[in-house]
């Protein structure tokens, strides 16, 4: 079974930087993390959760939410079966709890999420 696991949430002071990754697990050969598109999600409190990047499978297109003004970037390393978000010049909006996401012919999984605090 996929299982998918957060890392690299914490606090930080608004206008710093923090990486989050998602360490995939439990692929096979005849579906391996290479064939997943990937995600981040991220919820507020109080707020819905909100899609915000995804990549393809080979990692040579990202997509991001308008939002986010172009200063997160979405990565992965296919060798590592990992998934990365570099978030840059953060801002108080960005706190919440952040969610990795695969998703492959109608398979969907989702990690337990970590917590990212921006506050001075």
């Amino acid at each position: 079974e996929v299982q998918l696991v957060e890392s690299g949430g914490g606090s930080v002071q608004p206008g710093g930087s923090m990486r989050l990754s998602c360490a995939a697990s439990g692929f096979t050969v005849r579906s391996p993390f290479s064939n997943f598109a990937m995600s981040w999600y991220r919820q507020a409190p109080g707020k819905e959760r909100e899609w915000v990047a995804g990549i393809i499978g080979n990692g040579r297109a990202t997509k991001y939410a308008d939002s986010l003004e172009g200063r997160f970037t979405i990565s992965r390393d296919n060798a590592k079966n990992t998934l990365y978000l570099q978030m840059d010049s953060l801002r108080s909006e960005d706190t919440a709890v952040y969610y990795c996401y695969a998703t492959w012919i109608g398979r969907e999984y989702w990690g337990q999420g970590t917590q990212v605090i921006v506050s001075s």
